[in-house]
């Protein structure tokens, strides 16, 4: 295992670099004039009470200088699942460059002046239909979502606070996999790993 900063030969190239959250946000910005839609796309992993895994794809709104950030309902599927195990993993990937981020470790919530502004800077009528979706809940129609959406245009007009029970979810990571497309699946992959939040990454290539 290598640690950060020192050289390894062979991680050159697209996985050159000691920061993989620089590395991140390199390929990302790779990405995004080539993907057609989403870019940013990511399937997000957590266990249910029973140890069941779940899976589904949310948007990526920021890699930080050590974590990486969405948004959702706490009180959605996701959230409750994330809330209760303090854990997730999600895998970004891209079909037009033939590259996936593998990303696993530990979360926290983002509810400060931060959450604030990404739910000012969305469309008004995704801001009211956070207010209005009861995420993951059952309901009876369509038609009774579209009323509750009605009620809390009525309720707000047209400027409504963040919800309590909405904002981000923030992803510390102890591990983060670097994973690219070779000939005959003979694939690159350089996994990151640190054993705490704030340990030193060691990087190493696996098998693929």
């Amino acid at each position: 295992m290598t640690r950060k900063g020192a050289i390894m030969d062979s991680r050159n190239g697209i996985f050159a670099g000691d920061d993989p959250f620089a590395i991140a946000r390199r390929w990302l910005a790779e990405a995004e004039p080539l993907e057609p839609n989403d870019p940013n796309a990511i399937a997000l992993a957590s266990v249910d009470a029973d140890g069941m895994p779940d899976v589904r794809m949310v948007l990526l709104k920021e890699i930080e200088a050590d974590a990486f950030v969405f948004y959702t309902n706490y009180d959605s599927a996701k959230g409750r699942q994330i809330e209760a195990s303090g854990k997730a993993a999600f895998v970004l990937h891209w079909k037009s460059l033939r590259r996936q981020i593998r990303v696993r470790g530990l979360v926290e919530r983002e509810e400060g002046p931060q959450a604030d502004a990404y739910y000012a800077s969305r469309s008004l009528q995704s801001r009211l239909g956070a207010w209005a979706s009861p995420q993951s809940r059952p309901m009876d129609s369509r038609t009774a979502l579209m009323g509750e959406v009605a009620k809390v245009t009525a309720r707000f007009i047209g400027n409504p606070p963040r919800p309590p029970f909405w904002g981000g979810l923030r992803i510390r990571p102890t591990q983060i996999e670097f994973w690219a497309d070779g000939a005959f699946r003979l694939h690159d992959r350089f996994c990151w790993t640190r054993q705490a939040i704030h340990a030193t990454w060691g990087v190493e290539r696996l098998a693929p």
